[in-house]
C-alpha cells in the first residue's frame, strides 16, 4: 500500500546528522583504504564530501541518513555497477567497493548507524549553468535513453521501494499545496487533475523498469570547454521501478519555457531519445501529463521543505523558477497539441 506524502517525508523532514571532515577522512582511510583530504558538498539526504587522495584522484564519500533503507542504497550501488558493466562509455560515477567487500556501518558516538560509501568524483560544469542548445538537448535524450537501455535488465529486491519523488504516485502530494502561494496554487493543482484523468489509469500498462528519475539539470555535467557535450551523471538516489517514460518525461520537463517554442527543447530530447529507444504511441500520449505533474510535483515537496527547513530552502528550491515557467508553458499550449509536437519530433505523424 502506497503511504501518504507526510509518513514518505519523513526521511526528507528530519535533519541529516552531523559528520565532519575529519569523520569522512578517518572513514575513507580504514574502510576504503583511501588516504587524503574531505571537504563537504550538498546533498537532499546524505552527507557528502569530496574527497582527494594522496594520488590526486578524487572521490564522493557518502554518510546516509540513519532512516535510509539500506537495501536502497545497495540497489544505488548495484545498478551503477550494472549499468557501467552493460554500457562502459555512460559518463557515471563508479563505485569503490569497501576494503572488507561488505557494507560499511558508521557506529557514530550518539547516532543509530548509518552506510557509508564511496563513488568516484565525475568532473564537469553543471549543466543547470549552461546556455541551452539543441545540441544539448540531444546529448541529454541519447544519454538517458542509453541509460535505461543498460537498466532494462537489471532486479534487485528494493526496486519496487516507495519513494515521495516517485512520479507515477504524484497524486498523493495535493495536500503539500497548502505551503504554495494560493495565488499560484491553481496551476499545478489543474495539472494534477489532468495527471489524474489521463495518465494515471494508463500507466500500470506501461513498460516498467529501474529508471534514474530525477535526470534534472543539476544531476548533469557538460564539458567546460564545450557545454553542449553531456560528460557526467549524477546523484542516483531516487531510483525506482517505474514506467520508464517516467524517467523520459523527467528530464524533459525542466526543458520547457514559453512562448510559441515552449516545447522545443522538450522535443529535441524525446526526439534524441526515440532514436534509441523507440517510444511507444501510449507513450508518447501520456509525456505532456507526466510533463506537468513532474513540475507540479517539485513545486509541492520542495514548497513544504523549503517551510520545514528554511536554513536549507536554497538548495531545496533551487529549481523553482524554472519549475514555474515551465508550467506556465505548458498551461498556454493544448494538450492535443503537445502530442502532435511530441508525434512529429518522433517522425510519428
Amino acid at each position: 500500500m502506497d503511504q501518504s506524502a507526510e509518513q514518505l517525508g519523513a526521511l526528507l523532514d528530519r535533519p541529516v546528522p552531523p559528520a565532519s571532515n575529519d569523520d569522512a577522512v578517518a572513514l575513507a582511510r580504514l574502510h576504503f583504504g583511501l588516504t587524503g583530504t574531505a571537504t563537504p558538498l550538498t546533498g537532499e539526504r546524505d552527507r557528502n564530501f569530496h574527497l582527494t587522495d594522496t594520488a590526486g584522484r578524487e572521490f564522493v564519500l557518502k554518510i546516509g541518513h540513519p532512516e535510509e533503507d539500506p537495501a536502497v542504497l545497495d540497489l544505488q550501488d548495484q545498478a551503477l555497477l550494472h549499468a557501467a558493466l552493460r554500457d562502459p562509455s555512460l559518463p557515471l560515477p563508479r563505485v569503490h567497493l569497501p576494503i572488507s567487500g561488505k557494507p560499511v556501518l558508521w557506529h557514530a558516538p550518539g547516532a543509530q548507524p548509518r552506510v557509508v560509501r564511496v563513488l568516484s568524483y565525475v568532473q564537469g560544469r553543471p549543466l543547470h549553468s549552461t546556455e541551452p542548445s539543441a545540441a544539448r538537448h540531444r546529448d541529454i535524450g541519447s544519454a538517458l535513453a542509453r541509460l535505461n537501455l543498460s537498466l532494462a535488465d537489471f532486479r534487485h529486491p528494493a526496486d519496487g521501494h516507495d519513494l515521495l519523488w516517485d512520479l507515477q504516485r504524484a497524486a498523493r502530494v495535493r495536500p503539500l499545496l497548502i505551503h504554495v502561494d494560493p495565488a499560484r496554487r491553481g496551476l499545478p493543482t489543474r495539472f494534477f487533475d489532468q495527471f489524474e484523468t489521463y495518465a494515471l489509469p494508463v500507466l500500470p500498462h506501461l513498460r516498467a523498469q529501474l529508471i534514474h528519475n530525477d535526470f534534472n539539470p543539476h544531476n548533469m555535467l557538460t564539458d567546460p570547454a564545450d557545454d553542449t557535450r553531456l560528460v557526467g551523471i549524477i546523484d542516483f538516489g531516487d531510483m525506482v521501478r517505474a514506467p520508464m517514460v517516467q524517467d523520459l518525461a523527467t528530464a524533459a520537463a525542466y526543458h520547457v519555457t514559453t512562448g510559441a517554442d515552449a516545447l522545443r527543447g522538450v522535443a529535441e530530447i524525446v526526439a534524441a531519445y526515440h532514436a534509441i529507444c523507440p517510444l511507444l504511441p501510449e507513450e508518447i500520449a501520456v509525456l505532456p501529463d507526466l510533463l506537468g505533474a513532474r513540475l507540479s510535483l517539485s513545486i509541492a515537496i520542495s514548497s513544504w521543505r523549503a517551510v520545514r527547513h528554511p536554513d536549507n530552502a536554497p538548495y531545496i528550491l533551487r529549481n523553482q523558477g524554472r519549475t514555474w515557467t515551465g508550467l506556465a508553458g505548458l498551461d498556454a499550449i493544448p494538450r492535443e497539441d503537445m502530442q502532435a509536437i511530441l508525434r512529429n519530433a518522433c517522425q510519428l505523424g
